[in-house]
């Protein structure tokens, strides 16, 4: 396999976004030969570590705000009930206004420029909170944040389908997703050793400690991300010229991608296909997540997803997952032992993360073109993180300890999803779809 030099500078303007330019007479595609079993293997290197970090850092800033509360915030800026629940909701408003500009910008720039730059922007404003003296400055500062972390998840998303084919992108999700887990069930572990320890260092409360070094850590790992993070496999410089036609033609194998589109006609796209609106997703059970809850949910998830890859059945996955948080919460809510209750939360908490990757890793190949998929990728996302603004008032203290209420309306929602993701199916695999191969189903 060589290149002519016409050859060459051809295939460098091809993108994993525009397979359509690739000549199959040129080359042939041969599925799991050894050469792309290597070429797996190197992208998995490069890729996954890196943005498995950053994901631990994302979901540290995202969720620092309740450790920072127990730490003292709440006493310092004074804040009532109504008003750590704004400060708490607001992030979403600022998260879901901007996902699906930041990937319309994603999907025409670089990711080793734009994943690390608003990572960039974020750390320093956790850095920044040590100047927050009041509700309002708290508020502002937690829109902001969540209009600068709005590109991080769903640009993921766009560029691991960029890099992947459908029938490996479940486990690759499921293992990016673990970072959340692990940053849930030790971040509060961090975050008081942080406190207590820089209680009053500098002047200085412990729980803006907090965000300071939390912040700082975040810019020092996205400094890292400008030097390691690859692009697209046409521009990436640590893949040889054999390997860049090699990882753009595996992704092609003879599926036709939608053309080049401007950013509205992509837009318009999106929202004009049904497959946008079929399931976002809903977990908020953070009241009850510690450690061992988490550790299931990692167990679970990164099996399902192995799974979900290894047979190709996806949808099904996501169907089981969500089946088993709606008997988990219906016994959750049905008995009075909290042995059981406890177990049943578990395994509750697990069906949504599961769900969540693997659905994801399922959605990212049903849509013709990265600009397309970017919107879709992001609309999608916005839609399912709507649960993170209302889910904290199905919990009401009053309720306790059975929930009937929480666990009623999560109930509802997940049989909702294995309605919705069971019609999907239907409708556009097992009746077909133009362009969606069996890996995909």
């Amino acid at each position: 396999m060589s290149f002519t030099p016409d050859d060459k500078q051809e295939f460098q303007h091809v993108e994993a976004g525009d397979l359509s330019k690739i000549d199959d007479r040129e080359y042939e595609y041969v599925s799991g030969s050894d050469e792309e079993k290597r070429l797996v293997r190197k992208i998995d290197r490069h890729l996954l570590p890196m943005l498995w970090i950053m994901y631990v850092f994302n979901y540290l800033d995202r969720t620092n705000i309740g450790n920072a509360k127990v730490g003292g915030m709440e006493a310092d800026l004074k804040l009532s009930s109504s008003d750590y629940s704004l400060v708490l909701s607001i992030f979403f408003v600022g998260y879901l206004l901007n996902e699906v500009p930041c990937n319309m910008i994603l999907a025409r720039s670089k990711p080793s420029i734009f994943l690390p730059t608003i990572m960039i922007l974020w750390g320093g404003m956790s850095i920044g909170a040590k100047g927050i003296n009041s509700l309002g400055g708290m508020v502002a500062f937690r829109m902001v944040l969540g209009l600068v972390e709005a590109g991080f998840f769903p640009g993921v998303m766009l560029l691991m389908s960029c890099w992947y084919k459908p029938a490996e992108l479940s486990k690759r999700i499921a293992a990016f997703y673990t970072a959340s887990l692990v940053s849930g069930a030790f971040g509060g572990l961090l975050a008081g050793g942080l406190i207590e320890g820089l209680e009053g260092v500098g002047n200085t409360r412990g729980w803006k400690w907090l965000f300071i070094i939390e912040g700082l850590a975040t810019v020092v790992i996205a400094c890292f991300a400008y030097f390691v993070l690859p692009n697209y496999p046409t521009t990436t410089k640590w893949l040889s010229a054999d390997e860049q036609r090699l990882a753009v033609a595996r992704l092609h194998n003879g599926q036709e991608e939608a053309g080049d589109m401007s950013h509205k006609e992509a837009f318009l796209a999106a929202l004009k296909d049904p497959k946008t609106y079929a399931l976002g997703y809903k977990g908020r059970i953070a009241q009850f997540m510690t450690v061992p809850i988490y550790i299931v949910a990692l167990v679970i998830s990164v099996t399902a997803g192995w799974n979900a890859d290894r047979t190709g059945q996806k949808a099904y996955t996501v169907l089981g997952a969500a089946c088993l948080s709606v008997i988990s919460f219906i016994i959750c809510v049905s008995v009075h032992n909290n042995a059981v209750r406890y177990a049943m939360i578990c395994f509750g908490g697990a069906g949504i993360w599961t769900c969540v990757p693997v659905f994801l890793s399922w959605m990212v190949t049903m849509f013709d073109g990265r600009e397309k998929r970017a919107i879709s990728i992001a609309l999608i996302n916005g839609v399912g993180n709507l649960a993170s603004v209302y889910g904290s008032f199905f919990w009401p203290a009053k309720d306790a300890p059975q929930y009937v209420k929480g666990f009623s309306i999560s109930t509802a929602l997940m049989g909702l999803a294995a309605v919705l993701v069971f019609v999907t199916k239907w409708r556009y695999n097992d009746k077909g779809v133009a362009g969606i191969p069996e890996g995909r189903r």
